[in-house]
């Protein structure tokens, strides 16, 4: 192992990851890490891997969801994000959700306990240094300002960016239970869960579309560089919604499908509203799809129209964050390296991925490849076929519009999902003619979630 240490810029979830996999293959690790001398516009502690957004790393289902698939690869990669996820998961339904302050200080006890990783408190204000010989840069969406501006005079490319919206949280106690109702969708049990672990709140016709009007009438945040805010459809204000469409809601966030009110079970709701635990008391419950920019002073009381929140005491109200991402696909290699500096590597939400888990993947990826780069090794690429490799893929050059169609590239972030998995041949079982309602999709999914854990097992 070479006695150059590995750099790290940043400790969020990708840089955290990236540190601990670096450090386990037998690497020396220096994270820099900007919060504890200079504060961003979302955090609120200076924890590796704090959670700023939702505390839902989505579906569980390894099976059945792209997500859940990524998951158990981590897991099975001994993924720090996912042990610490794990030992800190709430009851979520079908989801795998934290108890992000448990997450977070687990986080970071395990990269400050590292014998081979050092923190150092400190803004990196511009290009690594040239003797720094092994880098990743895993800032994330909140990137400093004068690293972002030196990423951009490295790489001549103008940065993509959009604002991911913040949901509020509610106090438990404020809610009205004799309104509420704990289901979650279908019933379905997640971790931890019992199929009860949503509470929803019901709206008839009259109250949704007044709850819409207030919406769309609402005064937002203004800010002078944020004019034109190309929004990624995944994490859309709920105002801006509203605004797509009067039913835009009740076919989201607001879906009413899969829930029946144990009070009135023979009417089914106009829309419903879905509140998720959102720390380990139970004390904290966070409003589902519910990110908004409207102004403080305006969101409690339109929020307070909603049956059950009449009385609601907010511990968070909505807000925005920026997100910034490089044009991965253009400046990076296949193995995460910068075309214009190969001692660089990116990590987590600044190469165009979407999601925490996806974040923290990323973060594994380029740990163990710099490690391996730093014994004098190269180190395979996760099989595209798999969960882990079919992220890598998408990043450095899965999502390339056609120069004839548009007549430029482009690239947005995205969550992992099946579409990103190489096509899989699925047969009907003996005896069946005829494949019946989703039983192919449901058969086609386990065929790759199958293929993909032993293609995982083969490349370890």
């Amino acid at each position: 192992m070479s006695n150059e240490p590995i750099h790290i810029i940043g400790g969020g979830l990708a840089g955290s990851e990236a540190a601990w996999q670096a450090a386990e293959a037998g690497a020396t690790v220096i994270v820099h890490e900007m919060r504890g001398v200079k504060a961003t516009d979302a955090h609120s502690t200076t924890d590796f891997a704090e959670l700023v957004c939702s505390n839902s790393f989505r579906s569980d289902d390894h099976e059945q969801n792209a997500v859940g698939l990524l998951h158990e690869e981590m897991r099975r990669c001994g993924s720090l994000i996912m042990r610490a996820a794990d030992e800190h998961k709430l009851p979520a339904g079908g989801a795998l959700a934290v108890d992000r302050h448990g997450f977070s200080a687990a986080v970071t006890q395990a990269i400050e306990n590292h014998p081979r990783i050092t923190i150092v408190r400190e803004e990196i204000e511009g290009w690594p240094p040239e003797d720094w010989r092994h880098v990743i840069i895993a800032s994330g969406p909140l990137t400093s300002p004068a690293l972002a501006d030196a990423i951009l005079a490295k790489t001549g490319e103008d940065s993509l960016a959009f604002f991911d919206a913040i949901a509020p949280i509610v106090h438990y106690d404020s809610i009205d239970h004799d309104i509420a109702w704990k289901q979650s969708r279908y019933d379905k049990a997640g971790p931890g869960g019992t199929g009860a672990d949503y509470l929803n709140l019901p709206m008839d016709r009259d109250q949704y579309y007044a709850f819409v009007e207030a919406l769309k009438t609402a005064p937002l945040h203004e800010f002078k560089d944020w004019e034109k805010v190309p929004y990624f459809d995944g994490c859309l204000p709920i105002e801006v919604m509203a605004e797509r469409g009067d039913e835009t809601l009740r076919h989201g966030p607001m879906k009413p499908v899969g829930l029946t009110n144990p009070r009135n079970p023979t009417v089914k709701p106009y829309a419903i509203v879905q509140l998720r635990q959102d720390n380990a008391l139970g004390s904290l419950w966070n409003m589902v799809g519910f990110q908004t920019k409207m102004r403080y002073g305006i969101q409690a009381e339109i929020f307070r129209m909603i049956p059950g929140l009449a009385n609601a005491q907010f511990a968070r109200l909505g807000g925005l964050h920026r997100n910034t991402f490089i044009n991965s696909p253009k400046v990076l290699g296949p193995d995460m390296r910068l075309k214009a500096d190969p001692r660089i590597r990116f990590a987590g939400q600044v190469t165009g991925v979407e999601g925490y888990v996806e974040s923290a993947a990323v973060g594994l990826i380029t740990g163990r490849l710099t490690a391996a780069e730093a014994r004098g090794e190269t180190m395979p690429l996760p099989p595209v076929t798999t969960a882990l490799g079919a992220l890598i893929g998408h990043v450095t050059g899965g999502h390339v519009e056609a120069e004839s169609y548009s007549g430029a590239r482009s690239f947005q972030p995205m969550n992992v999902n099946f579409g990103l998995f190489p096509e899989v041949e699925v047969t009907k079982p003996e005896g069946v003619k005829r494949w019946r309602g989703p039983e192919k999709t449901m058969a086609k999914r386990r065929a790759i979630t199958g293929r993909a854990l032993e293609d995982l097992k083969v490349w370890q």
